[in-house]
């Protein structure tokens, strides 16, 4: 069956879908508002289908490839949730020493996708650590829908002390240099924003469509920023312009890239709003970034 992208789908269904996946709508409202938008044959349960995460058919890297090694592990978290769990990815190989790199995941947990993108950046020469923000809640539980409605669950203030805690978990790892960064996606992108302005010695962050920090959390941020913004996506975007001043105002080496034509999430490749394109120039130039910055 060939694989459907934005293209297929309305925009009015993909801005439904975008209230939907960040908690704006549930499932039966998602449901009764995409009825305009089914045709013959196709109902909105069916739509709403064909827009959620197909994890299997989109897995880059396997579970149990023999070119890294991989394993869920434990991390304390005093300020936070006192222990949590993530999972971290790097080389099987002996490379000495590596740089890490924090990888947060947008607002579901660590599910298979986040995986797959921490095994890519393992197989880039990285420690690539994913903290699931859901496992003092028995962690990501299989289940987009189930997921979702854990998510508002979290008490947000232990969970932002959680990634902070993971960084640091991370930068002390036997395997690292010492040397991080990090990269998140949707939520995780506005948590890598908030751990520019929390933790001075990180080395490079790279938020992919993240809610921005205020200006004046913004004038504490040391670390290089890469930014990386979809073209549709209005919510996330309004940010920006009060955001980019502030980073100009205190001198915080930027770069910022919004992708024509591309939908909120573009980068994930488990569902039709991935832009292969936009996703290959964004990933090549978030590595490029990591090797200048964390070599």
């Amino acid at each position: 069956m060939e694989r459907k992208t934005a293209k297929d789908f309305d925009q009015g269904l993909l801005n439904l879908f975008d209230q939907y996946v960040h908690g704006a709508l549930d499932r039966r409202g998602f449901l009764e508002r995409a009825t305009k938008f089914a045709s013959a044959g196709v109902t909105a349960a069916m739509l709403l289908d064909q827009l959620n995460p197909q994890f299997v058919a989109a897995q880059q890297i396997a579970k149990d490839d023999k070119r890294l090694k991989t394993e869920y592990v434990e991390y304390p978290s005093p300020k936070g949730n006192t222990k949590t769990r993530g999972y971290l990815a790097r080389p099987a190989a002996g490379n000495g020493k590596l740089p890490g790199i924090l990888v947060v995941h947008e607002n579901r947990g660590l599910n298979p996708h986040i995986e797959d993108v921490a095994r890519r950046l393992a197989l880039e020469k990285f420690v690539a650590f994913a903290p699931d923000a859901l496992a003092p809640l028995g962690g990501y539980p299989g289940d987009e829908d189930k997921a979702r409605a854990l998510f508002p669950q979290l008490d947000q203030a232990k969970t932002r002390e959680d990634f902070i805690a993971a960084a640091e978990y991370l930068k002390k790892r036997p395997e690292c240099t010492g040397k991080t960064g990090a990269v998140g996606f949707c939520y995780g992108g506005g948590i890598v924003n908030m751990l520019a302005t929390r933790l001075p010695d990180l080395n490079a962050a790279v938020p992919f469509y993240g809610n921005q920090p205020s200006a004046e959390d913004a004038a504490k941020i040391k670390s290089p920023l890469l930014i990386h913004y979809a073209d549709n996506d209005d919510r996330i975007n309004a940010g920006w312009p009060a955001y980019e001043a502030a980073l100009k105002a205190n001198n915080v080496p930027h770069t910022m890239y919004k992708y024509p034509g591309t939908q909120h999430g573009f980068n994930n490749d488990t569902t039709p709003r991935y832009d292969e394109a936009a996703a290959k120039l964004a990933w090549q130039r978030t590595i490029d970034f990591f090797n200048k910055n964390l070599r």
